[in-house]
């Protein structure tokens, strides 16, 4: 059974087990809902302990039930019929208590907790909020401002923090159950009644803390409503007498649930947790991984080798001698101590790690031990094929040998070893050891285990891995190099850069493309478009202007000045009021017509490009399905998560809309503009991505 009544003398023990996580299904809610009513009804019992089997209390909502009609009892209910109990009700807490699950253990009237448990309401990041009473009974409890942090933030805290801030009652020094049943014999002794949340006074607003946090979400979540409209059912509520409070929240809570933010946010949670099921690597092992090779100590190589120290692999990084070799050492300890001061390790562990587990030389032969190696050198086929040839000779039998490339040709790369059935790609997204996202490129010899450990490699790393084939760009900087195209021919044909950028974060987007060319480099661009070059069709649109600014020395960030202006009054930059002047003369001088653009055609365009480009990516296998796009596309190139991937956001918008834009857009330019045949014959069969994803025949 999921839930278990039981009595240990005068204390009622009720059981909960629904493995793996304890999710709060309709059966568990059912089951408890009868438990407690049995409790309440028992003479014989004086306290009720909630207690979980497992390795965690009721982690939150059951995922399965996403998208489907609620059914009752529902979690409101349950919550305050066990407040409303007239005997006490403690709720023993270990592992996490999520979401539902802490709404539950809010509408017990004790709560005591193992030291190792953590707290959270993490509605917000599935585009809803609580609506079972946290954003009225957590305030009370806790205060204004920690339980704003706690709704709004989506992240946890620990056991000691929630006993800081009287979440929990006590924490357990020892074993659990064991101290919640000591626990309830105090209460019995002492005479102590339930105690309700919904009782306590509402905490003193603070307006100056409210509007401060309303404008960091608004900007932090450009366009997403669901944490402004938490904000506003804990203000709203908390004004209103409780009962009241509470129904304002589950008004709150259901407009969200029927929002197109929420299908797109819980598209993206799915979405990510089916990347890695792939029918060609059903049953495979990955190779056993303890130690990891980088060769190159750039901000790349040491980023990949500070993910590995903190992955908890060994790590041997490689530079050409043994001065680049203690730069790059300084630069993974740098970040490794960054991360102690943001509470992800102690110094203790960054010492440890830095000491026992990093090794930094100019030596190939110490690669020797390693279970993979990454290549991360500049990005030029020869240096690659070189640093490949040498791996070859150094690198033991079963290794795998891992390129880090954006672009590059894979089995190219592969065939300077005599080893091709070993070699992927790990195109990793800078800073390697923040960004969440690895595309693993098999080459054509690859050998499905190679493939496996890739994917092991981004488990370890707590890293989302997606299938990309082996083509220029692979997913993302392949469609990025068509919606990019879209921007640069309407900077061509008379829009500004900066209005482009403030039409698309306006739409999202955490950056404008400019600014993104300002962050990565001019630079990075300029040698892109040089080694494509030989490939160029005539009709290609190329942009001059991004080539003059390079040769301008206008590099971006790192030379203080690119499309933007970067000093010390405007680090993050500002707009420069030249560059309007020498877009319109370098327009007259190519003898290109200029027009005026409106934001909605502006975001159009791009997002017409994107989609198109991604439908020729996913019926060529590129990419095995849509959802892998959005997955690429939400992670590594802050498309707005709120808004689900491009291939949702096509599904949502209308794809017989999109393809009647492309065909509009075609009239100026029918070089660029070509329907994908994919995305051509979904609308005219009124298919969608979404339906690909689930294996249905374009």
């Amino acid at each position: 059974m999921t839930v278990t009544y039981a009595r240990d003398g005068d204390v009622a023990i009720i059981g909960i087990d629904n493995p793996p996580v304890n999710a709060a299904s309709v059966g568990l809610r059912s089951g408890l809902g009868q438990a407690i009513d049995r409790f309440a009804d028992d003479a014989s019992a004086r306290v009720a302990i909630l207690e979980c089997a497992g390795r965690t209390w009721i982690a939150g909502a059951d995922i399965s039930e996403f998208g489907k009609p609620a059914q009752p009892p529902y979690l409101p209910d349950l919550v305050s019929a066990i407040e409303t109990v007239p005997k006490p009700i403690i709720a023993a807490l270990h592992g996490t208590a999520l979401g539902g699950g802490l709404e539950i253990a809010l509408g017990a009237h004790y709560r005591i907790a193992s030291g190792d448990a953590q707290f959270g309401l993490p509605e917000v990041t599935l585009g809803v909020m609580p609506g079972a009473g946290g954003t009225q009974r957590l305030p009370r409890l806790v205060g204004l401002e920690p339980a704003l942090e706690m709704i709004t933030g989506g992240g946890r805290i620990d056991a000691a923090r929630a006993l800081e801030l009287g979440l929990v009652d006590r924490i357990a020094t020892d074993d659990l159950n064991a101290a919640s049943r000591q626990y309830a014999r105090f209460l019995i002794d002492s005479g102590a009644g339930p105690r309700s949340c919904m009782q306590l006074p509402p905490p003193p607003m603070n307006d100056e803390v409210v509007e401060g946090l309303r404008a960091r979400m608004a900007q932090k979540h450009r366009g997403q409503i669901a944490h402004l409209r938490a904000i506003d059912a804990v203000i709203d509520g908390l004004k209103l007498p409780s009962d009241q409070g509470l129904a304002q929240e589950r008004e709150k809570f259901l407009e969200l649930m029927n929002s197109p933010q929420r299908s797109a946010l819980i598209h993206a949670f799915f979405a990510e947790r089916a990347v890695a099921r792939l029918p060609e690597l059903a049953g495979v092992a990955a190779r056993d991984l303890a130690a990891m090779g980088v060769v190159g100590g750039g901000t790349m190589g040491t980023g990949i080798a500070a993910a590995g120290l903190l992955a908890g692999l060994a790590v041997i990084l490689v530079e050409r001698d043994e001065t680049a070799a203690g730069k790059a050492a300084n630069a993974v300890a740098h970040i490794l101590q960054g991360a102690a001061k943001r509470g992800k390790i102690t110094t203790t562990d960054c010492e440890t790690l830095m000491s026992g587990m990093f090794r930094c030389t100019s030596d190939y032969n110490a690669l020797s031990t390693a279970d993979l190696v990454v290549e991360a050198v500049f990005e030029k086929p020869e240096v690659k094929q070189q640093v490949f040839a040498a791996l070859d000779q150094v690198a033991k039998p079963g290794a795998v040998l891992a390129t880090n490339t954006s672009y590059l040709d894979v089995n190219r790369i592969a065939q300077m070893t005599g080893r091709p059935s070993d070699v992927i790609g790990l195109h990793f997204f800078s800073p390697a050891h923040i960004m969440r996202l690895i595309e693993v490129i098999g080459a054509d010899k690859t050998r499905p285990e190679a493939l496996a450990t890739g994917f092991g490699l981004a488990r370890r790393m707590g890293k989302i891995a997606v299938r990309a084939g082996n083509c220029d760009g692979f997913i993302g900087n392949r469609i990025l190099t068509h919606y990019r195209a879209a921007a640069d021919a309407m900077v061509l044909d008379g829009a500004s850069p900066y209005q482009i950028d403030r039409a698309l974060t306006k739409f999202g987007f955490a950056m404008g493309p400019y600014a993104v060319s300002d962050l990565a480099g001019l630079d990075i661009g300029f040698l892109t478009r040089q080694r494509k070059a030989p490939d160029r069709h005539p009709r290609d649109r190329v942009p001059v202007f991004a080539d003059r600014l390079y040769e301008m020395g206008r590099l971006g960030r790192k030379a203080g000045r690119g499309y933007y202006i970067y000093d010390d009054a405007d680090p993050n930059g500002r707009e420069d009021p030249e560059l309007d002047g020498f877009l319109s003369q370098l327009r007259r001088q190519s003898g290109l017509q200029q027009r005026v653009f409106g934001e909605e055609e502006i975001v159009s365009r791009y997002m017409a490009a994107m989609v198109n480009e991604a439908a020729r990516v996913v019926a060529d296998g590129t990419a095995s399905r849509p959802l892998d796009v959005d997955v690429v596309m939400l992670n590594g190139y802050g498309f707005p998560r709120w808004r689900g991937g491009p291939m949702h956001w096509a599904d949502e918008s209308g794809l017989a809309q999109i393809v009647a834009s492309i065909r509009n857009y075609a009239r100026q330019d029918d070089h660029f503009w070509q329907v994908a045949p994919l995305l051509e014959t979904l609308a005219d069969s009124g298919g969608s991505f979404a339906g690909l994803n689930k294996g249905d025949k374009p």
